[in-house]
């Protein structure tokens, strides 16, 4: 990636997120290239779940000697796993078994969370609960659990497997923020953590706003700790993100301005009460855009924050500025804002965002058999969701039409 220094904050972005997708490899240092270009150090074994963002010219080059990082050149926790499940197995040591042992996890506390691709072998099985006490050993943990894939339940209920101890419960705490949930029950996506910074910076001062997707908390803590919106109703039909978001309120001292609305958020019966409502569920929200019409303030509106999965295509296309249009166009993508100043719009999200905002603006006036007026403010990339699939926020103004 190029290593200027307009570049920085988005090559440090990008940095960010392979690191929340465990696709760094540790072992060696980020180096210069020639080009005045910066080298990040990939997974081999993951190049097939890289997904390059589309705001940066990136590509995959191979250097013959990588630099090793400081970590390796110490004896990094990676590499104590390894020399100690050498020493545990002695003579069986394999390059099978070698493949099979994580570069990365996941750390909640004193619980490591292994990906499903470890420890696949059948010759770990011979070693009993000796391999649990050994990976815990040697990653300082207490704690071990290991994913499998999300259950398609409607939920994302994790298909976790606690290997050592008797308790689930885990403590995260991100952007100051105290999350706790049981890892068998419930996940924690460190992949919307630019989403959640974003969202605890907005301005929702004195605002009710309503969650529709709230998970354990994601953006319902954020909305209440940083940007101190004055109320929050969060709704959410699984029982142990309810008891995880529960546990949560009071760990932050905010459950005075909550209240959890258990069940499908379809049938939420709230109306015209809200100032600001969250749609953080992908692929898609759209089954949640006629309820998020409905509770906002039929008479001031208000801004939805709506998540979906767009598809780009994989071939280079023209990107347009994240500002284009004129006060004058009567337009729904007329007025985003300068806060994305640098960001590069694709096409396919602007169709997509405009498509949205006439949508929701049919729905308004559907429901209340007057003029409503939509406005895009702003169009948030959140990450690369598939190959050609990118996770979007859009924020979109609502508002009755004055007589």
């Amino acid at each position: 990636i190029p290593a200027l220094a307009t570049e920085r904050r988005l090559a440090q972005r990008l940095r960010e997120r392979l690191e929340e997708e465990q696709l760094l490899d540790g072992r060696y240092q980020l180096q210069q290239v020639p080009g005045g270009r910066l080298a990040l150090p990939v997974l081999e074994e993951k190049l097939s779940q890289l997904c390059l963002p589309p705001e940066l010219p990136c590509e995959l080059v191979w250097i013959q000697d990588p630099v090793p990082s400081r970590a390796s050149r110490r004896r990094a926790p990676a590499q104590k796993l390894r020399d100690e499940l050498r020493q545990l197995l002695g003579g069986s040591w394999s390059e099978e078994l070698e493949r099979d042992v994580p570069h990365a996890w996941q750390r909640h506390g004193d619980l490591v969370l292994l990906s499903e691709d470890s420890f696949r072998a059948a010759a770990w099985e011979s070693l009993g609960p000796a391999l649990w006490e050994t990976v815990a050993s040697a990653l300082g943990a207490r704690r071990v659990a290991k994913r499998g894939r999300v259950l398609p339940d409607g939920m994302r209920t994790p298909s976790v497997t606690l290997l050592l101890g008797q308790d689930g419960w885990v403590e995260h705490v991100d952007n100051g923020i105290r999350y706790t949930f049981d890892v068998t029950k419930c996940m924690f996506s460190p992949g919307n953590i630019t989403e959640k910074l974003r969202v605890a910076l907005l301005p929702c001062s004195g605002e009710v706003l309503v969650d529709l997707y709230a998970g354990i908390g994601y953006f319902t803590l954020p909305f209440l700790v940083h940007a101190r919106a004055a109320f929050v109703h969060a709704c959410e039909w699984n029982v142990h993100a309810v008891e995880a978001l529960r546990r949560a309120l009071a760990l932050n001292g905010v459950q005075d301005r909550c209240r959890i609305h258990h069940g499908d958020s379809r049938q939420l019966e709230l109306r015209d009460m809200a100032d600001r409502v969250n749609l953080g569920l992908i692929p898609s929200s759209e089954e949640g855009w006629p309820v998020a019409c409905r509770v906002l303030k039929k008479d001031t509106g208000g801004v939805l924050h709506i998540h979906h999965n767009v598809e780009s295509p994989p071939t280079p296309t023209p990107v347009l500025p994240a500002e284009w249009g004129s006060p004058e166009a009567q337009h729904p993508m007329e007025d985003i804002r300068k806060e994305t100043s640098g960001a590069r719009i694709r096409p396919e999200w602007q169709r997509w965002a405009e498509a949205t905002a006439m949508r929701i603006q049919g729905l308004l006036v559907e429901l209340h058999r007057w003029p409503w007026h939509t406005r895009v403010l702003h169009i948030e990339p959140v990450k690369s969701y598939a190959p050609h699939v990118h996770h979007l926020v859009l924020d979109l103004e609502c508002q009755p039409a004055l007589p």
